[in-house]
């Protein structure tokens, strides 16, 4: 494919399921030429993660997320000539990105030391469960897994309830953006320098980086948070609320919008009450602030409240599903909804004003780009 930001790289991806292919479709996305290894008869697990399917069965719902604007070739690299296929089309890579258990890929010669002896400025990524040291790397890692031993489940669910998981695998998700970011920097040190370097990522400890605010919280009193349901830890009212007609999400970030919203919902008193006055007395007072709020909004229907509380410059919006999302104006004028040979997609959320990004490619076939030999040229020929 030509165009994009990123249309002067090639990456040789050798990764399978979520993490190491969302990185890559994000290098593809803006415009780098992604060779996507699979391996012969089979594929990416994730070709046979169906029912939804597109193309008559020919492709996985699941695959196509994470596998736009990339071509692939179908290598069995456990046998010497796959291999040696694999080592040629590195030596003219950029990047490579892998995620196969620690050390897995020495014997047969594709390891970061193998190919840097091939390609000295070569950018190589690992992306595994628990990294390439310590006393977990030789232990393989999955989303769920991490979700629950990285601490997030422990603070998802209702107060009370049991450790819930999130909807998606955002540890996955979380990944491989840090991988494309760690990337780019490496490709930053290596135009500067001509060096190239090993990127270790795991995803135990992405998921550690990615509790942000709640570790912050952990760290400064050592008082490991609880489960609040859709509640804030540190601010109040935040959260979601049943209105008559549906759901509906209100983020009171200060203490003037806290006072817009008392008047819209007829009790203006409330703000002047010591207890709800400032967002610390509120959350000090959670639970009988919520308890009025809850039976505030079921006076009104969703639309109401939107409507109402978006006017006077107080955050709420309806709480959608996904038909709902994808059916959203604001989604739709944004270009975040794709269409390619019959595929919806998701669109990318970067826009940018110089190198906007190509039209994209659907998930390919598996091998269908066998016959090419290798590399395309830039104009994707």
């Amino acid at each position: 494919m030509s165009g994009g930001p990123l249309s002067h790289l090639k990456v040789l991806d050798l990764s399978r399921v979520l993490a190491g292919p969302w990185a890559t479709q994000f290098f593809g996305d803006l415009g780098a030429q992604v060779l996507k290894i699979e391996r012969p008869g089979q594929g990416d697990d994730t070709r046979s993660w169906g029912p939804p399917w597109f193309k008559d069965g020919a492709m996985s719902a699941y695959f196509s997320c994470a596998n736009r604007n990339k071509q692939s070739l179908a290598v069995d690299f456990t046998h010497a000539e796959g291999a040696a296929r694999i080592i040629e089309l590195a030596s003219e890579a950029d990047v490579v990105i892998e995620n196969f258990k620690k050390g897995a890929l020495a014997k047969y010669g594709l390891d970061y030391p193998s190919l840097k002896a091939v390609k000295p400025d070569l950018v190589y990524c690992s992306i595994t469960g628990f990294g390439q040291t310590g006393p977990y790397a030789e232990r393989a890692g999955y989303d769920a897994l991490i979700q629950g031993m990285g601490g997030l489940m422990s603070i998802t669910g209702e107060a009370g309830g049991e450790p819930m998981k999130v909807g998606v695998a955002v540890v996955d998700l979380f990944t491989g953006m840090y991988a494309a970011s760690g990337i780019l920097a490496a490709l930053a040190h290596r135009d500067r320098t001509g060096e190239g370097q090993h990127i270790d990522v795991a995803l135990f400890d992405v998921q550690a980086a990615m509790l942000a605010n709640q570790a912050a919280n952990y760290l400064a009193t050592g008082r490991a948070p609880k489960r609040l349901g859709n509640a804030h830890p540190s601010i109040c009212p935040y959260q979601a609320f049943a209105a008559a007609d549906g759901h509906l999400i209100l983020a009171v970030g200060n203490d003037d919008q806290f006072a817009k919203f008392c008047r819209i919902a007829g009790h203006p008193d409330l703000a002047d009450q010591a207890e709800f006055a400032t967002n610390p007395a509120r959350v000090a007072n959670r639970e009988r602030l919520v308890g009025l709020l809850a039976e505030i909004f079921l006076l009104h229907p969703r639309a109401w409240w939107v409507e109402k509380l978006e006017a006077a410059g107080v955050p709420c919006g309806p709480i959608n599903d996904l038909a709902e999302l994808f059916a959203d104006p604001q989604l739709l004028s944004r270009g975040m909804v794709l269409e390619q040979d019959g595929l919806r997609m998701v669109g990318n959320p970067l826009k940018f004003s110089a190198t906007p990004l190509p039209a994209p490619a659907s998930p390919p076939a598996l091998g269908e780009h066998d016959g090419s030999g290798g590399w395309l040229d830039q104009a994707g020929e």
